[in-house]
């Protein structure tokens, strides 16, 4: 590697992926659409890369889930630089307006993403990737602007935008490094040959899962099959071929995963399933159990964590699932949770309040974090997640929480997924209104679901509108979005009502 431009360039985590892309150039890297990329091929762009950003310390990236997208990714760490996460899914003027806000020195994307969102600017440096074997084409600013940058970050992360516009949240190198690599040790190794075993990856790099899961793999050297999107059949094909001993699934896609055709064959190698971004009922992870034998390890983070801080594993699924179920698992070795009440004050054990967390990634001199999650901890230590406090429903004096009503329809038979949110009413206030997606082959109606949850809420709960879609809008983490369903809503007056 070059001479240090920042103290950022002697970090662990850009050792670790530097070493790592210094491993035999003929090593499988990642398998994309059927085709395998070495590490060599995924090495030289990311240094390619790394050679036309130069000391720029903010770099946008137009992130899609492909190849040359990783080594791009790469190539700015391996700078020490910033990578501003842009996501060109967003909506053409939505994404034209965030890149203009950012007013970044360099931009990288595909020349299609660059010549449809990026305006032409004599102050932005822009470079075009394509396939991860093509070099990269740059196009010099020819008044280049300072920038003051940000010391420290490797990653300015959006979050998932599910109730509002997404924002960004500051990944530092040593968050990312703790994360991916654990609390540093003065013995630590950068691996000398890839682990046996293929990964999966189909979390989308806009995310925080995304950018977790590939960093995972880069720095183990292992190789992976890199999905665009969680998509049923790739998934199944990528399983069966590679035989994954693990395997992560949003609730979403586990919910897909369940209700489709495959059986305990086609998913015999995975020993655990991994689920998180957002909440899964005890009574899916049960489903899934009982159809396929395969545990379900739920887990709770966040992007302003810097990754998770509780979660399941084997040993403690074995031994408390059964008392335990619905629960998101244990605090993380290096985390810390607490339960309080609006005031701060600390909660005893089986008190819901509000979470607070101080994560591991932070440091041990990180204060509380207060989250916006109404929990619950037992005296074991086990998290439950009971709901949003800001998204708590007041309908006419009566409060409502949109998971439980989710919950309850989800648990009919037809119903693939459901969002639940509130809706202005001049009388009550708000009332819930829900957004169904239903199973290919169901022609339930919003009445039947109505009579089903009548039997299983109380009528103050019961959504007062119920919009049946063919595809419930989501975020890139997988999350319902909250915000196009409340839009959804406001345009559809007098649809769907019972």
């Amino acid at each position: 590697m070059s001479e240090p431009a920042s103290d950022m360039l002697d970090h662990r985590l850009v050792r670790r992926i530097d070493a790592v892309l210094d491993l035999d150039p003929g090593t499988p890297a990642i398998e994309y659409d059927g085709n395998w990329y070495s590490l060599g091929d995924i090495g030289t762009l990311a240094r390619a890369i790394s050679a036309l950003v130069g000391p720029e310390p903010r770099v946008g990236v137009l992130l899609r889930n492909r190849p040359a997208h990783i080594a791009a990714f790469l190539g700015v760490l391996l700078t020490g630089g910033c990578v501003v996460v842009i996501n060109p899914a967003r909506g053409d003027d939505r994404t034209r307006s965030d890149i203009a806000a950012l007013e970044l020195p360099v931009i990288i994307g595909e020349l299609d993403d660059l010549s449809t969102l990026v305006a032409p600017s004599a102050e932005t440096t822009q470079i075009s990737i394509a396939d991860a074997t093509d070099e990269p084409h740059i196009v010099a600013a020819g008044r280049p602007a300072g920038d003051a940058g940000r010391p420290g970050v490797a990653v300015h992360m959006l979050t998932s935008g599910t109730t509002g516009p997404p924002k960004r949240v500051d990944l530092t190198y040593d968050m990312l490094a703790h994360s991916v690599l654990g609390p540093a040790r003065d013995d630590e190794t950068a691996p000398t040959a890839p682990p046996r075993g293929v990964a999966i990856v189909n979390a989308p790099l806009v995310h925080i899962g995304g950018v977790f899961r590939v960093l995972q793999c880069v720095t183990a050297a292992r190789s992976f099959v890199l999905l665009p999107r969680f998509e049923l059949e790739p998934w199944a094909r990528a399983v069966r071929e590679y035989r994954p001993r693990t395997v992560s699934l949003v609730p979403a896609a586990l919910r897909m995963v369940l209700h489709s055709d495959l059986t305990r064959d086609d998913l015999s190698s995975i020993r655990a399933v991994t689920s998180g971004t957002a909440p899964l009922s005890a009574d899916d992870a049960d489903a899934f159990t009982t159809k396929f034998g395969i545990p379900v390890l739920t887990s709770y983070a966040a992007t302003e964590f810097g990754g998770g801080v509780a979660g399941w594993n084997i040993a403690d699924h074995e031994k408390f699932w059964s008392t335990k179920r619905g629960s998101v698992g244990r605090a993380d070795p290096t985390a810390q949770l607490r339960v309080v009440d609006e005031d701060g004050r600390t909660l005893p054990a089986d008190t819901a309040g509000l979470l607070e967390v101080r994560p591991g990634q932070l440091g041990p001199a990180t204060d509380w974090i207060r989250t916006t999650d109404i929990a619950r901890i037992d005296t074991d230590g086990f998290l439950w997640i009971l709901g949003r406090a800001d998204q708590a429903i007041i309908r006419g004096g009566f409060k409502i929480m949109p998971d439980d009503v989710r919950t309850a329809l989800e648990g009919h038979p037809a119903v693939q997924g459901a969002a639940v949110v509130g809706h202005p009413d001049d009388r009550l206030g708000e009332t819930p209104v829900a957004m169904v997606e239903l199973r290919d082959s169901s022609s339930t109606t919003p009445d039947e679901l109505v009579q089903y949850l009548e039997t299983r809420l109380a009528r103050y709960e019961i959504p007062t509108r119920i919009a049946v879609v063919d595809a419930i809008p989501r975020t890139p983490s997988g999350k319902a979005d909250l915000t196009a369903i409340r839009d959804h809503f406001r345009s559809a007056r007098g649809e769907y009502a019972h």
